[in-house]
Formats: structure tokens, C-alpha cells, sequence
């Protein structure tokens, strides 16, 4: 693969499908869905474009499609997670970044993140909501959990970017349910990708973030450890030793 200008990376293939999309996240093994500033990871829309400055064009609208199919087939994980942004995990390194973050968890195991403060009481409820009744589009789950009014939608929005950061949460397609644009699907992690929750528990906090460092090392070998810091939200410590030079 070869290094394009900033941090995008010049995929050489041609990306038309969704499968060609699957295989650029599985190589790179995690990308945002659209170029983000200060943010050094390749994106989607440049491998597909190769266009540096986004744009709402038909590639845009291309990819837009691809981050509702790809997880609902569970072909890529893809959740709001790299700066709260749209982000792609490849499948086999999702088990790792669960690992990283401690979040391999079960269904029921809402109760304990929220005593322990690792969870918010808002983002206690729709944990428990999609708990209870499985993958729920966006009114829905707000119905669900009385957050029906503008403030209640400003909360949910709060709690939901909070879950998706802790890999708790994923987008799991759309549903239509207004006239106007589809609204978001979720589902809990561990009722999409059992598989990799299950070989996550395997895998240490340590070791996890040794192969999340490699990675990225191979797609920016000149990567500073307080890069690395940065960008997975390690601390400078963490992140040399799992690092080393």
C-alpha cells in the first residue's frame, strides 16, 4: 500500500462494493468513514474517491450505504468511536480493542458498569432497553426510554456516543421511520459479534493494545508513541510499552 498525502493511504484496488469495502477494512483494520482533521487514520471516502477534501458526492452517498450494510452483515464493526465520529473496526481486531477497553461483556452486566461510574444513568437505560428487547431503531429506543423531547434527545445523544466509545453499543443498519431520512439502528456488541466478546475475554488489556499498536505501526511506521497515546486514548506510558522501538 502506498503513503498518499497526510495520512491517507493510497489503496491500490478499485472499491465499487461493499465486499471491496470490507476487504480495505480488514487490511488497514480500523479507518473512519470520512477524512477527519487531526485525526491520522485512513478513511473510506479517500480509498474510494481518492479525493482529499470531502464532499457530499456519489461517492460519499457510495459509502454512506456500506457503513449501514457492512455491519448489519456483520462483514466490519461500525460504531461513532475514533473522536466520537463515524469509525470501522475490521472483525478480527475488534475482539482486541473490546479487550483494550475491558467491555467484552454479557448483556446483563448493565447494573455493574453504572455502580462502578463506568456508564451514565441515560446510557444505563438504553443499555437495558436494548437489553430487553433487542436491536431498536432511534425513536424507538428514545420511546423506550422516555427521551422523547428535545432535551431527552440532546441526553440520548450523550449516553449513546458515551456506549459506542466503550465499544458497548454498534450500528446495526437503519429503519424507516419517518418520511424523512432512515434513522439508525443499534444493537449491544455482545448480541452482534458473540464470537469475537467471547475470544476478547482471552485476550489481556496488555496484549490487546500491543497488537492495536502494531497495526498502526505497520500503516505509519513513523508513528511517535504519544501519537499512538493520543489517538487510542492510552497514556504515554501505555503506549511505549506497547510500542517498543
Amino acid at each position: 500500500m502506498n503513503r498518499s498525502s497526510g495520512h491517507e493511504l493510497r489503496w491500490p484496488r478499485l472499491i465499487r462494493t461493499p465486499s471491496d469495502a470490507a476487504r480495505f477494512v480488514d487490511h488497514v483494520g480500523f479507518c473512519v468513514l470520512f477524512p477527519l482533521k487531526n485525526v491520522p487514520l485512513p478513511s473510506l471516502y479517500y480509498a474510494v474517491s481518492k479525493r482529499a477534501d470531502p464532499r457530499w458526492d456519489k461517492y460519499a452517498q457510495l459509502i454512506w450505504k456500506w457503513k449501514d450494510e457492512l455491519p448489519n452483515k456483520r462483514r466490519t464493526f461500525y460504531a461513532k468511536y475514533f473522536r466520537s465520529r463515524g469509525s470501522f473496526l475490521s472483525v478480527k481486531l475488534l475482539p482486541h480493542f473490546l479487550a483494550m477497553h475491558g467491555t467484552a461483556v454479557e448483556p446483563h452486566e448493565a447494573e455493574t458498569f453504572y455502580k462502578t461510574g463506568r456508564i451514565s444513568y441515560d446510557a444505563l437505560q438504553l443499555w437495558q432497553a436494548l437489553e430487553k428487547r433487542g436491536a431498536l431503531a432511534t425513536l424507538e429506543l428514545r420511546h423506550a426510554c422516555r427521551l422523547e423531547t428535545q432535551a431527552g434527545n440532546q441526553r440520548f445523544k450523550k449516553a449513546m456516543l458515551q456506549l459506542q466509545g466503550l465499544l458497548i453499543v454498534t450500528h446495526s443498519g437503519t429503519a424507516q421511520e419517518t418520511e424523512a431520512w432512515a434513522s439508525n439502528r443499534f444493537d449491544l456488541v455482545a448480541r452482534a459479534f458473540p464470537r469475537q466478546v467471547r475470544q476478547a475475554r482471552r485476550i489481556s488489556e496488555e496484549e490487546a493494545r500491543t497488537a492495536i499498536a502494531m497495526k498502526y505501526r505497520t500503516l505509519y511506521p513513523s508513528a511517535s508513541p504519544v501519537q499512538i497515546a493520543r489517538l487510542f486514548g492510552w497514556t504515554k506510558a501505555q503506549a511505549l510499552t506497547s510500542s517498543p522501538s
